[in-house]
């Protein structure tokens, strides 16, 4: 009798609270899908990249950003596409994903508070200098890419380059989830086209590399 109320006295113990710092520093994370069925995007309650973004095809290249390298790890990651508190991991289309989203997620819980998300980034400085020598032409492409395309692609994992532009034809290159998303080569291909024709020459053609 009396070990019965005693287990019941201690199952109705609630709980000890968090504290403050455990609230503080618990990782997050989310996963949403992209257009891209091949690509996921693992949303943390912490900053990735704090600066523009970064694509990672490899383990190589990676250099000191060991959040990412050890990302690379998990069987079947492709690419990675890092953008504020988001990384887009892209995985070969024969892997499947519920056998490595636990995995993944695991990674970054254990690695995230350690991250540096100001980690330097050879890419931002060649960018920096690339747009500062840009064509009137292609500064106007530029920023008017950055202010209707880039957003919308960005919130979906991944980004546009430009290219070159040859007379009345820009070339262009898919970043992150966007790489190998079919819709890169429908509906956003015929967006940007429209987009530029309107703001910047009606006989513009847009060409992804």
């Amino acid at each position: 009798m009396f070990g019965f109320l005693k287990k019941n006295k201690d199952e109705s113990k609630a709980p000890a609270p968090k504290a403050d710092s455990e609230i503080l520093f618990e990782v997050k994370v989310m996963i949403q899908p992209t257009p891209n069925p091949n690509a996921f995007k693992f949303i943390v309650n912490r900053e990735v990249k704090a600066r523009g973004n970064t694509t990672f095809n490899s383990k190589d290249e990676c250099g000191s950003v060991e959040l990412a390298s050890k990302l690379f790890d998990v069987p079947g990651v492709v690419q990675l596409y890092l953008f504020d508190n988001v990384i887009t991991v892209t995985l070969d289309p024969n892997v499947d994903m519920m056998q490595t989203e636990d995995q993944i997620m695991q990674i970054i819980k254990d690695n995230i508070l350690a991250h540096n998300p100001n980690f330097a980034d050879q890419n931002e400085d060649l960018e920096k200098k690339r747009r500062e020598n840009l064509s009137p032409e292609l500064k106007q492409i530029e920023e008017i890419l950055d202010r209707t395309i880039r957003p919308g692609l960005q919130g979906d994992g991944g980004d546009v380059e430009v290219l070159a532009l040859d007379n009345n034809e820009l070339t262009i290159r898919y970043q992150g989830a966007c790489g190998s998303c079919p819709s890169s080569t429908m509906g956003t291909l015929m967006a940007i086209e429209s987009i530029l024709r309107d703001e910047f020459d009606p006989d513009i053609s847009v060409t992804p590399l």
